[in-house]
């Protein structure tokens, strides 16, 4: 059974991951063997391994998050353990261990408040924690409020034609 600080660390790690790379300013923080292996170490996830897995994961998990279907299917070795004194899956990478948290995420429930934002220029990943699930965007005060906006001045326009 996964408790609300699991969920939550699940979470938080699978937002972390979906937002190593920036549409905005086509920035990839993982770009690389060395910058995914410090990310890793960074976020105390098993060693890193491969990081074209690293890379595919992400992006089948952003297109999950999205709404779409995955360009490809990806499966992850992942073990059967003991830890702690209760049998457990345990992961054999960094790339296995977000997979395994978003396993987690999804048997409870809370897949789908995982999102992208609705701006088409940010596309940045965030946990939706409205009641309803209804949130579209990143940050209201920015995504949101752009959006807003824009649609106020379309409207206003339409009103003075």
């Amino acid at each position: 059974m996964t408790t609300d600080a699991q969920r939550t660390a699940d979470a938080g790690l699978i937002v972390a991951f979906l937002n190593t790379y920036d549409t905005e300013t086509d920035a990839d923080s993982i770009a690389d063997q060395a910058s995914w292996e410090a990310w890793s170490a960074s976020h105390d996830l098993p060693p890193a391994g491969a990081v074209a897995t690293a890379l595919t994961v992400r992006d089948g998990l952003r297109a999950v998050a999205a709404g779409d279907a995955p360009a490809t299917e990806l499966t992850i070795p992942v073990a059967a353990g003991l830890v702690d004194g209760r049998p457990r899956t345990v992961p054999l990478d960094a790339a296995g261990a977000i997979l395994l948290a978003s396993v987690r995420l999804a048997d409870a429930g809370d897949w789908p408040r995982i999102k992208l934002c609705a701006a088409e220029t940010c596309r940045w990943a965030f946990l939706d924690e409205s009641r309803n699930r209804s949130r579209s965007w990143c940050s209201m005060d920015v995504c949101g409020n752009r959006a807003k906006a824009r649609s106020f001045r379309s409207r206003a326009r339409r009103n003075i034609d």
